[in-house]
């Protein structure tokens, strides 16, 4: 606010200074012109007090009329060029100060301490959003629906002005700045003691870079999630301790990868890291065999080495592959490319450009060819959404909703990690089941995935019990509580109790203080909304 009250007064100096010259040399003057009484004899001139007094009702236009006495004529001839130059003065103030209020560094000035304000009024636990893009409308979305706080950083205006066009639930602060400067950030409550995370999620790995490392040493405490597309700079993140690092190339492959070699099991982790209630995908059986890359940039890259991992031959086409044995010069556009790859012997087809019309373009000319083809079309830009509904692909992979996901469930469910991370525990007819009974639940829609801590802020029945040395079963917290005869319908999938992880209890299972601990087990269920 010191800001925008010193840049009026820098702007307005000249005009103030010019009126009250004039209003200065008005009042002078007519102290000085001598006035007449009733019977036309000359008098003294006005008091100082008299002389304010009428030029002040006179200027600002009110106009009172000659008083304390009518005036000399003397007197009326300055009066008129008095007023004159009152108007004169008045119009090159009111002229300057419109042309402040349109000033572009005034307005960003004014916004900028009203999002500062509105920050640092904050009650609610929040995260700090750098990016609003495709991915960053995604996690600002679901945030709203899971009625989560959160503050944005935007470099471009007309998205920071879309947020406003939005029908969030909430008045969320917004800020059109650049967040790889760490003024910015602290603008935006990096070091508010409400602030839980920031998500470095723009479209700009190394600006996700620039943000990771100031959070790291303006406030090591919290969380930091940066997007990243490239192995250097992926490194150069988990060298400054970034907390979690998404690559979305990265992460699609490792899940293609796994829907070829354990179909059940991708299909219980897309279940449990899609956005929550949202309507569930349809399951992805990619064949194995041979299959044609077209596209091989870091997208094709990552899906090739992934995919060579689970036993399939790939041929690759590329404008700048070499002329070797497997890999074709093109774009996977022409029938012709297409055909010469093999396309007739192939089983599936990866479209990977990162342009939407050649991607569309290549599955539909390999569709042509080899109906019975197993496609997987890469979507770079949502605004397209409409164009690959209606192909139609059999996986379709959009990363700015993948980095979305994964956001959310890291920030969400934080044990889902880790629950993730112990699946390969489980053969593909209990990942199977779970997946079938996540399917019974939810009603259509995917699970919305959540954590708890028993203890005396988030369960202070369950935790008083179990100070008190009262084992409590699983089977006793799951049931409704409107209606005991009512189960919840949460499926449990882990609990931590200390150092120990347990996957998927059943009822049967005992809930009791963590070994050498005055705090119980944390308990994660997965709350499942119909």
């Amino acid at each position: 606010m010191n800001s925008a009250f010193f840049l009026v007064l820098r702007r307005m100096r000249a005009p103030i200074i010019v009126l009250i010259v004039i209003y200065a040399i008005s009042v002078v003057g007519l102290t000085l012109v001598p006035g007449v009484d009733a019977e036309g004899k000359m008098t003294a001139p006005m008091s100082f007090f008299h002389a304010f007094y009428f030029i002040s009702y006179t200027a600002t236009t009110i106009g009172f009329g000659e008083i304390p006495v009518a005036f000399s004529d003397a007197q009326r001839l300055w009066v008129t060029v008095c007023i004159y130059l009152t108007v004169v003065g008045w119009s090159y103030s009111v002229v300057t100060l419109i042309a402040l209020l349109q000033d572009k560094g005034f307005q960003n000035t004014l916004t900028t301490n009203r999002f500062v304000r509105r920050v640092r009024q904050l009650k609610a636990p929040f995260y700090i959003v750098c990016g609003c893009g495709e991915t960053g409308n995604l996690i600002a979305r679901t945030f709203d629906r899971l009625n989560q706080a959160f503050v944005v950083i935007e470099k471009d205006e007309l998205r920071v002005e879309e947020i406003d066009l939005l029908d969030f639930n909430t008045d969320t602060p917004a800020l059109a700045a650049d967040a790889r400067l760490p003024d910015n950030l602290l603008l935006a409550g990096l070091k508010h003691p409400k602030c839980r995370g920031v998500l470095a999620v723009t479209n700009d790995e190394q600006s996700n870079l620039a943000i990771a490392i100031a959070v790291r040493l303006l406030n090591p405490d919290i969380p930091v999630i940066a997007r990243a597309r490239t192995p250097a700079v992926t490194a150069n993140m988990a060298s400054f301790g970034t907390d979690h690092i998404i690559n979305p190339f990265e992460r699609f492959a490792e899940h293609l990868a796994l829907a070829v070699s354990a179909p059940e099991r991708f299909r219980l982790i897309e279940l449990l890291t899609s956005l929550p209630e949202s309507p569930i995908p349809e399951p992805h059986r990619p064949p194995r065999g041979h299959w044609i890359l077209c596209g091989y940039g870091s997208f094709g890259h990552a899906v090739a080495h992934h995919l060579r991992d689970t036993g399939i031959t790939l041929t690759i086409i590329d404008p700048a592959a070499k002329d070797a044995d497997k890999q074709f010069i093109g774009d996977g556009t022409e029938a012709a490319t297409l055909r010469q790859a093999g396309i007739e012997e192939a089983a599936g087809i990866v479209a990977g450009s990162d342009n939407d019309v050649n991607n569309l373009a290549i599955a539909v000319t390999a569709s042509e060819i080899k109906p019975e083809l197993f496609v997987v079309a890469r979507q770079n830009h949502a605004a397209n959404s409409a164009l690959f509904a209606a192909y139609d692909a059999d996986f379709t992979v959009l990363p700015s909703r993948i980095v979305a996901q994964e956001c959310i469930a890291i920030l969400t469910a934080p044990l889902l990690a880790r629950f993730l991370e112990r699946l390969h525990s489980l053969d593909e007819n209990h990942c199977r089941q779970l997946v079938e009974r996540l399917h019974g639940e939810c009603g259509g829609l995917t699970p919305a995935v959540w954590d708890i801590r028993i203890n005396a802020a988030e369960a202070p029945a369950a935790w008083q019990a179990l100070m008190h040395e009262r084992p409590i079963r699983l089977g006793e917290i799951l049931p409704n509580g409107a209606d005991r005869s009512r189960r919840q319908p949460a499926v449990p999938l882990l609990v931590e109790r200390g150092s120990d992880c347990h996957l998927l209890p059943d009822d049967e299972f005992y809930c009791k203080p963590a070994i050498n601990s005055s705090w119980p087990a944390r308990f994660q269920p997965s709350a499942i909304s119909n």
